[in-house]
């Protein structure tokens, strides 16, 4: 019983939250056709059985756009498996299709070293940050400055108005 009071509390309150959505639209005939779908949806979740006609999703066999030798062959470009574009960088690329480069390679059963970025890219980047110092360790403060001189003394100022002292 508290079961079926739940699964009715809950369809309530999801039929609710779907209506209080700006962007939906529905008729008055709408509202019970869904209340009674989310219901029966709700009921069958409880109950542990399978849904019918709902079958469960077979994993797609995912082909390759091109060969592994191929899509490292440019130094410049990595070209994606998934459509067969070149990229410099493969993130950005994966990311709209929903993947993350450990997920990418076991896709299509790439190395775990398997690059996500052109050699060619990689290198200039690295070339660029050795050239603004990032990598390098700190020096000590003693090695940079050298022993320093003492600092030539200046005159004191004189107040405003005040005669030159001679």
């Amino acid at each position: 019983m508290t079961d079926t009071v739940n699964a009715i509390v809950l369809a309530t309150e999801l039929t609710a939250a779907w209506l209080s959505n700006p962007n939906t639209r529905a008729d008055a005939d709408a509202v019970p056709a869904f209340l009674t779908s989310i219901h029966a949806s709700l009921a069958t979740l409880a109950s542990g059985e399978p849904q019918q006609g709902v079958a469960a999703p077979e994993p797609a066999e995912h082909v390759p756009a091109v060969t592994v030798r191929k899509s490292l062959a440019s130094p410049d470009r990595i070209i994606s498996m998934i459509d067969g574009k070149p990229y410099r960088m493969l993130r950005r690329h994966l990311s709209t299709h929903g993947l993350t480069p450990d997920e990418y390679r076991s896709r299509y059963k790439l190395k775990a070293d398997y690059p996500m970025v052109a050699p060619a890219y990689s290198e200039a980047r690295r070339d660029m940050a050795k050239k603004i110092g990032l990598g390098r360790k700190p020096k000590a403060a003693a090695a940079v400055e050298p022993a320093a001189a003492p600092a030539p003394t200046r005159k004191p100022r004189r107040a405003k108005g005040a005669a030159p002292a001679d």
